[in-house]
């Protein structure tokens, strides 16, 4: 339409990993602003080409392979599923693709299945919709040869907040990427980190609440008033995920709040629970097309919240913990729960399902 403003473009549904899924209308205003922001901040380039793989019901999907490409002019390619590592492999050699997109759940495989010099055409990747996991990126480049870029977004964003680029789109700023961080915001967002106690406004390189202001943020959810009114107040929306930024501008995401544990009045990051487990097993996200393992919390007297360590696989604990504080993983940190279970919950996107991890680890 000539005039669509704020008007609902498209109704996407949250993933539901940590509840039930919400419906998130995007306007006219949200996507068209979204693309505006990418095309400013230089995530393409006039000669590249995309793979099209991602759902058309996530955002990630949607809006940058989908809306993208459309107004911004750039060429993409699509095939029907992520998963379908073969197929995408054919399309990438047949149509030289530049740009592969997905979440590293669906990039996994690719290390597993495909030789380091069958893709040469492809000169970086751009991953979002989960954390990259420790050592993952280096892993990615090292086999292949290609920029290995995390970026940061979610439904209620539109999605796109921030992303590594692999080269100066212009001299504004010396440097574009760096490992650990989700990249600069892209143009047009304001920002506040957030003491999730207090709620007193944070500092540079100080761990806080994420919150986003600008026009890639939804307006609230469909017929959800109270669900609304937790994240959005005065335009700022809470992203629910705990960060930091350093002055040079470049965000560093640690995490739903919902994945740490106050333990004995500590903040316990289940994540970096998870990645030290991996390294102490001595496992690799290239082992297994799904995840191995997963940490979890429950209720506890005596320190609040007790760690339990959802596995897959047959784990030794009193030979984890020697090789846990071997690595000065803090006493504290270290799970004393393990439960065995037949696989770990996820989500379709390969985020892991918090809901069911926190039933899994109660029961």
């Amino acid at each position: 339409p000539q005039k669509g403003g704020d008007l609902e473009a498209a109704l996407l549904f949250t993933s539901g990993s940590s509840g039930e899924p919400k419906g998130v209308p995007l306007t006219h205003r949200n996507i068209l602003g979204n693309v505006i922001q990418m095309v400013e901040f230089g995530i393409f380039s006039s000669g590249d080409s995309a793979l099209g793989c991602l759902p058309l019901f996530h955002s990630f999907g949607y809006t940058v392979t989908l809306w993208l490409p459309l107004i911004g002019g750039y060429k993409v390619v699509t095939v029907p599923s992520p998963l379908d590592i073969t197929r995408n492999i054919e399309a990438i050699q047949a149509e030289q693709i530049s740009l592969l997109l997905g979440s590293p759940t669906f990039l996994r495989p690719y290390l597993k299945r495909a030789k380091g010099d069958c893709i040469p055409s492809v000169r970086f990747v751009i991953a979002g919709a989960e954390k990259t996991p420790e050592g993952f990126g280096e892993q990615w480049e090292k086999h292949f040869g290609s920029f290995y870029l995390e970026g940061y977004g979610l439904t209620e964003t539109t999605p796109v907040v921030g992303v590594n680029l692999p080269t100066l789109p212009s001299k504004r700023f010396e440097e574009w990427n760096r490992r650990g961080s989700i990249g600069r915001l892209l143009p047009g967002q304001d920002v506040r980190i957030v003491d999730p106690d207090t709620g007193k406004d944070l500092g540079f390189n100080e761990q806080g609440l994420l919150y986003l202001k600008g026009v890639n943020i939804f307006n609230g959810y469909l017929n959800n008033q109270a669900a609304t009114d937790e994240v959005l107040s005065d335009g700022w929306f809470n992203t629910g995920d705990l960060a930091r930024l350093d002055k040079d501008g470049f965000l560093y995401v640690d995490g739903r709040l919902s994945r740490f544990s106050k333990i004995g009045g500590e903040k316990v990051p289940h994540g970096t629970v998870e990645e030290a487990v991996m390294h102490a097993l001595g496992l690799s996200h290239a082992d297994s097309d799904v995840a191995l393992i997963a940490v979890a919390s429950r209720r506890d007297q005596a320190k609040g919240e007790a760690l339990v360590l959802l596995s897959t696989i047959d784990i030794d604990m009193h030979q984890l913990r020697e090789n846990l504080a071997k690595q000065g993983i803090a006493n504290l940190w270290i799970p004393r729960i393990l439960k065995r279970v037949e696989k770990i919950p996820t989500m379709a996107s390969g985020k892991l399902d918090l809901k069911q991890l926190q039933a899994l680890a109660q029961d």
